[in-house]
């Protein structure tokens, strides 16, 4: 019986497919965006067939971060250090296009980035190119990729690279929605457990004064005003049975 499938490289489809479902697990309790980031590189300079890559990733406040694949002897790492006065990675991300690879002993690489050609041939690298890390039309950072011989031009490669990037931009999106749910979550049920013992301590006053619960209130309220403090921490201090009748004398309400 005939296959109607075509052959595939399927040790390849494999670890592409790996890195995928790599790129979309983000938000487990455990994630480190420098580990991720750490395969990501590593991922992309195996599939890509690259000898080494490197992420610039700008972080919401603008900081910078920067990962590479495999790099004992930093030459990569450095390489994107360098590219403040001008790369690929500078490019891709300014301008949100790829860069195609470019020869970096070539008079176009000595003109557009003559820091980063010196640095880089001397380190033994001679093709470099780049592609935006991009969701929508936002640009988080960008990918760059590090070979040694002559640019290839295969626009399939360019293009697996830049579907690479927009995954990881994608999976990064998402963290960052999370942690801002996450935080969110954590503020509203912080206010939530903040008006629940004020809730509870002004009925316990209430009851015990034999006044109203507004009075109850006015008189909690005064209390944390003169002495500078947030209202539900005494409201916990009263609940705890650490705040007697004695310390809110100068603000309890006459019974009517």
């Amino acid at each position: 019986m005939h296959s109607e499938f075509p052959m595939v490289d399927t040790g390849r489809d494999l670890q592409l497919a790996a890195a995928l479902v790599a790129l979309a697990d983000t938000l487990g309790e455990s994630f480190d965006v420098t580990a991720y980031l750490e395969r990501f590189a590593e991922d992309c300079a195996q599939l890509l067939g690259a000898d080494a890559a490197g992420v610039l990733l700008v972080g919401v406040g603008a900081e910078i971060t920067i990962v590479t694949s495999d790099d004992p002897r930093g030459r990569v790492r450095g390489l994107l250090e360098i590219q403040h006065q001008g790369g690929p990675c500078l490019d891709a991300c300014t301008s949100g296009e790829a860069v195609p690879p470019v020869r970096l002993a070539g008079d176009q690489a000595a003109e557009r980035w003559p820091q980063l050609a010196a640095r880089a041939l001397a380190e033994g690298i001679t093709v470099t190119c780049a592609v935006p890390l991009r969701r929508g039309e936002t640009v988080i950072g960008a990918l760059n990729l590090f070979a040694n011989g002559q640019p290839q031009h295969h626009v399939l490669q360019m293009e697996l690279a830049q579907l690479m990037a927009d995954a990881a931009a994608t999976g990064l999106a998402q963290r960052r929605m999370y942690d801002d749910c996450r935080a969110l979550t954590g503020q509203l049920q912080s206010a939530l457990s903040s008006r629940v013992r004020i809730e509870q301590a002004k009925g316990l006053l209430a009851e015990r004064w034999g006044v109203k619960v507004d009075a109850a209130f006015t008189a909690l309220r005064a209390h944390a005003r003169r002495a500078r403090r947030p209202i539900d921490e005494i409201a916990q201090e009263i609940l705890d049975g650490h705040l007697d009748d004695g310390a809110l004398e100068a603000d309890r309400p006459e019974r009517p």
